[in-house]
This record gives structure tokens, sequence and C-alpha cells, in this order.
């Protein structure tokens, strides 16, 4: 989804026709209310995917499974250096990225970070500070059609070795100067220097949108 369709006045009203209908399933008890919720639901998706050619069930499954009040998702990246080169795995795409992932129900942004860590570049590591909370609109690409806020952690790393699993190929540190393929839907090359910046500061402030 490109940054010109994020301006489309329909794919706001989509997005926020699927909002109330969520927060409508969420709160309401009256079984024909209910039934009125879920179609205005199915209709913000088949506008979504009618625009945008984005298949109908691939929609559904992004855009109209959620439970509860509508919210941004959280995603969590760590920022591990070693020698003033930063990690980066390399996902079954062969594309680059910082470790991270969506934050799981149970979990909260610091353990988070330590499980994605743990699973897709087998290092243990300690979550020290929170660089920046990103808005995934402002920053990465391909947009989605909900909000994403996107958690920059630093950390330290305490141990481990990489082990091979079904997330990612690889893992290995790399120079600003010599950064591979980058997944831009992960984090970006800019996102990758503000980590550099963040490190290199003796009194780093969170940045937020």
């Amino acid at each position: 989804m490109s940054k010109i369709l994020l301006n489309e006045p329909w794919l706001r009203w989509a997005i926020e026709i699927q909002s109330l209908a969520q927060n409508g399933l969420t709160y309401s008890k009256n079984i024909y209310d209910l039934e009125r919720y879920e179609r205005l639901r199915s209709i913000s998706a088949e506008m979504l995917s009618y625009k945008t050619a984005i298949p109908l069930e691939k929609v559904k499954n992004l855009f109209c499974y959620e439970e509860g009040y509508q919210t941004p998702k959280l995603d969590t990246r760590a920022a591990i250096f070693q020698q003033d080169k930063i990690l980066l795995v390399q996902e079954n795409d062969g594309m680059w990225s910082l470790p991270g992932g969506w934050v799981d129900v149970l979990e909260t942004i610091y353990s988070n970070t330590i499980k994605e860590v743990k699973e897709e570049a087998g290092l243990d590591v300690q979550p020290e500070f929170i660089i920046a909370i990103h808005d995934q609109h402002k920053h990465n690409y391909p947009l989605f059609a909900y909000r994403v806020l996107k958690t920059f952690v630093m950390c330290k790393q305490l141990g481990g070795n990489f082990r091979a699993n079904s997330e990612t190929l690889a893992a290995d540190y790399f120079t600003l100067g010599n950064l591979p393929v980058i997944n831009t839907e992960k984090n970006t090359q800019a996102q990758i220097e503000m980590c550099f910046q963040a490190y290199n500061s003796e009194h780093w402030q969170t940045l937020f949108d």
C-alpha cells in the first residue's frame, strides 16, 4: 500500500468503519446489532480489497479478526552492538532486519524484546532503554491498513549463539556503511542509522511520534 493511497479519503473511511465495527462487536449485547457490526466490518474489508487488489481473505486476516477495543499493534526491534557493528538477522525472503516482531498478548515490550532476539538470533540480551517509538505509517513501507507502533530497544548482549530456526537464515554484525538488503517493512536504513546515533550518544532521549 503506497503513501499516496494512505492519503485517499476512502481508505481513512474504510479504516474508521472497521474500527467502529470492531468496537461495536466488543461492547454490544444485542444479536441484531452484532450482525450489523459484523457486516460493516466485512464491507470495510471489501472496500480495501477492491481498491488495492489485495485478496479479500488476506485483508480479513490482517484487518478483521481482532477482538476488543481497536488499538494500534505493537512491534519491537532490538538494537544490539558489537565492536561498533549492529546485529541483523536474515529472514526467509533473503532480506535483513533488526531482530524483533509483534508483541504477543502475554508479553511486555521488555519481555518481548528478549523473546524475539532469542528466537531469531539465539542470543540472550538485557534491554537497556527505548531508542524510539515510531508510527509505521510515517517511517516504513509498505503501509498497513491498521496502525503499528514500532519500538526500538537498545540491548546489551549477555551470551548465546545463532541457532537455525524457522524464522531466520542467519545472523551477523554490520557497519553502517556496509548494510545488506534491508526489509523496510521491518525497519529502514534511517532507523538503523538512528540506532547507531543512540549507541554513540552519552545521553540519548527517546524519540516518539
